[in-house]
This record gives structure tokens, C-alpha cells and sequence, in this order.
């Protein structure tokens, strides 16, 4: 178990004056560490929470953001289309059981369902969330490539010809928007970015 996340772990739960949950942590790290895993792994876990840490001033609710981020990708069946509420229904059950509150259980369960992006996030706290997880768009240009290569991998048993079809289909959702990042500092820390290597990435797959 990496030193960090444990760290981390144990200082969330002494921010919300509660004692850590036995196993959980655990429980979470051998879901990020999944054999079909390439992309939705302990890395962009670590990545996340790292972004988190330059944004937490932003947040609302933090602690619940955090939450939020541990259990954002808990569940991950290449072959499925409902990990989010899944990992959503996870996170509700096992912080219902540790004793969070359950305003604070809903509120998320919401925010782990708002990394399905598929409408742009109403609050703050989801805004903030669905930055960070978006933040791989704009990264430099050897950090995409590589993380174009993990999504690749994750998705080994689908022809080329339909994963180019629908990779392009997901990119192009993205760059239509008005707006990829939501909050400010996402914008224009990541925003100019994502638009390059999405644009490169739409062109490569065509």
C-alpha cells in the first residue's frame, strides 16, 4: 500500500472527525488495481487528488469532494455501462455504514455521478469534480498520448474501426462545448490545451 494514499486516507477521515473505515481503503486500492485496468488505475487516482490539492479553496463541501474522488472510478466493467452509478452506490453504502451523514452521502453519491458528463454540472463542488477528472484533456503532449494509449488498451477487445468511430464520437462531444472546463482555474490552466490535443486526437482517429 503506497505510504500517500494511505496518509491521505487517514487525514480525510481525521477532517471529518470520524475514524477511518476498516477495509475500505484497502477494498478501494485492489479496485484501482484490476487487471483490466490501463487508464482508470491508482494513477489517475493520484493525479487527481494532486489537482484537488491546488483546488480545494474552490470547494464547498471538500472533504466530500475527496470522497467523491476516491470512489469516482470504484467500479470499472470495460464491458458495462453503469460504473458510475455503481461506484456512486458503493460510496453511498459504505459512508452510510461508517456513519457519514446521510445529507452528506447524497450529496456524494451526486457528485460521483456527475463524472458520467453527460449534462454540465450544476453545483460548485460538481463543477470543481468534473474538472479535475477532465484535467487528462489538457495535459502535455506525452502525458495524452499516453493516456490515448491506456484508453486504447482498456478497450483491446473492440474492433479499430468501431473504437476510432466512437473515441471519435466521445472527443468531439467534448470540443463542441462551449466551454470544456467549467470552474476558472480549470479554464485557463487546461482549457487552450484540451482543445489542441483533442482536435489532434479527433484528426489521428479519422
Amino acid at each position: 500500500m503506497k505510504p500517500s494514499f494511505e496518509h491521505r486516507w487517514q487525514r480525510l477521515w481525521n477532517e471529518l472527525a470520524m475514524p477511518a473505515p476498516a477495509g475500505l481503503l484497502a477494498a478501494l486500492l485492489d479496485a484501482y488495481s484490476e487487471p483490466q485496468r490501463h487508464y482508470h488505475t491508482l494513477q489517475h487516482l493520484e493525479e487527481c487528488l494532486a489537482h484537488f490539492d491546488a483546488l480545494r479553496h474552490l470547494a464547498e463541501h471538500p472533504a466530500e469532494i475527496e470522497l467523491a474522488l476516491w470512489f469516482h472510478d470504484a467500479v470499472y466493467d470495460i464491458h458495462a455501462h453503469d460504473n458510475e452509478a455503481r461506484s456512486a452506490d458503493w460510496a453511498s453504502s459504505a459512508l452510510l455504514a461508517a456513519g457519514l451523514a446521510p445529507d452528506a452521502c447524497r450529496r456524494v453519491h451526486g457528485l460521483v455521478m456527475a463524472t458520467c458528463h453527460d449534462a454540465l454540472p450544476a453545483s460548485l463542488d460538481a463543477q470543481l469534480l468534473t474538472d479535475i477528472d477532465l484535467a487528462i484533456l489538457g495535459a502535455g503532449p506525452e502525458r495524452f498520448a499516453e493516456y490515448e494509449a491506456q484508453i486504447r488498451a482498456e478497450y483491446a477487445h473492440v474492433p479499430q474501426a468501431l473504437f476510432l468511430d466512437k473515441r471519435r464520437q466521445i472527443l468531439r462531444g467534448f470540443l463542441d462545448r462551449e466551454h470544456i472546463f467549467q470552474t476558472q482555474p480549470c479554464r485557463e490552466r487546461f482549457e487552450a490545451a484540451a482543445r489542441r490535443n483533442l482536435a489532434h486526437a479527433i484528426e489521428q482517429a479519422s
